[in-house]
């Protein structure tokens, strides 16, 4: 079965839209705040050149999603899905960044919630990488339900290898804790 890793997807939250290579511009207005990436695997995604490669690694992956806010159209960051492994039946979910005035809003919660939830459609497992000394992502993650399962290094596109924590969610955890408040 076909999977398509850049659909159009809609909440009152956000507005996930394939990336186009003409994105560069608007998406960079957002990531050149250097406090975005403190705790991120490279804290130098800030700059033009850095951030330029990781947007041609966003462009590549054929996963990519710029995160537009539906009531402004605003753009509010980027996030993808990449790394699917049919043999495993798995996805990875990640590379996910937010502008400042949209932490705490819970835009990144819906936006995991729209991505589960159309994936487990697909397959049957979703992993995630965050940065070892990311832990507001951690956190994240951990409400979101994930599980965390190990650590790996990470090469990131055009990037040395980082240390990341390694998370994870089955499609049967995200359909049993459906109803679960606070959580999800």
């Amino acid at each position: 079965m076909d999977i398509d890793l850049q659909p159009a997807l809609r909440s009152d939250l956000a507005v996930l839209v394939p990336l186009t290579a003409g994105d560069f511009e608007a998406l960079y207005a957002v990531a050149k705040d250097p406090l975005i990436w403190e705790q991120h695997p490279n804290k130098d995604r800030w700059k033009k050149s850095v951030f330029r490669t990781f947007f041609e690694g966003a462009w590549q992956s054929g996963g990519a999603f710029k995160v537009v806010d539906p009531r402004t159209g605003d753009v509010m960051g980027s996030t993808r899905f990449y790394g699917l492994d049919r043999g495993d039946d798995s996805i990875l979910i990640g590379y996910t960044f937010y502008g400042r005035a949209h932490w705490g809003t819970g835009v990144n919660g819906a936006v995991k919630r729209m991505m589960l939830d159309y994936i487990f459609q697909y397959v049957s497992r979703v992993y995630f990488h965050v940065g070892s000394v990311n832990v507001r992502s951690q956190r994240a993650m951990e409400r979101l339900g994930a599980l965390r399962v190990g650590e790996q290094e990470v090469a990131y596109f055009g990037e040395t290898p980082k240390q990341n924590v390694v998370y994870l969610i089955t499609k049967q955890k995200w359909e049993e804790g459906r109803g679960s408040v606070g959580e999800r």
